[in-house]
């Protein structure tokens, strides 16, 4: 289910971050499905537990899962993240992106293809 790699340059908590945003997004985690707790994923994954807590905490900091004390962690429902600050970052790094592919010669047709595409793929996408 997670696969990271220690040769990266990317630290392994952001690593882990992704890999669970990825699983919620193509959800394969959906809204309310327990996470794993931290001590079984460590041992899984052969990181230190400290680890996976830094990526649960900002996941939870970020509005991608909340906690239940005593219970573990949970996806949240996609509603949460809907923050204005978040959103308007992810449209600032997009806006980059975009400018960067059209800089370099990427047409805008496969630009709109590939929108479509990821919205196809992810629920309550808008094509």
């Amino acid at each position: 289910m997670f696969e990271l790699d220690v040769q990266s340059r990317k630290p392994i908590y952001e690593q882990l971050m992704d890999k669970i945003k990825e699983l919620m997004i193509s959800e394969v985690l959906q809204e309310h499905n327990q996470l794993p707790s931290v001590r079984i994923l460590a041992q899984k994954l052969t990181i230190n537990p400290n680890t996976i807590q830094k990526a649960y905490k900002q996941l939870e900091l970020d509005g991608y899962i909340y906690t239940l004390p005593g219970k573990g962690n949970f996806v949240a429902p996609p509603k949460t993240l809907k923050n204005s600050l978040k959103e308007e970052k992810i449209k600032s790094e997009l806006a980059k992106v975009l400018a960067e592919a059209l800089y370099i010669g990427i047409d805008k047709n496969e630009i709109y293809k590939l929108v479509k595409e990821i919205s196809a793929l992810a629920k309550g996408g808008e094509s």
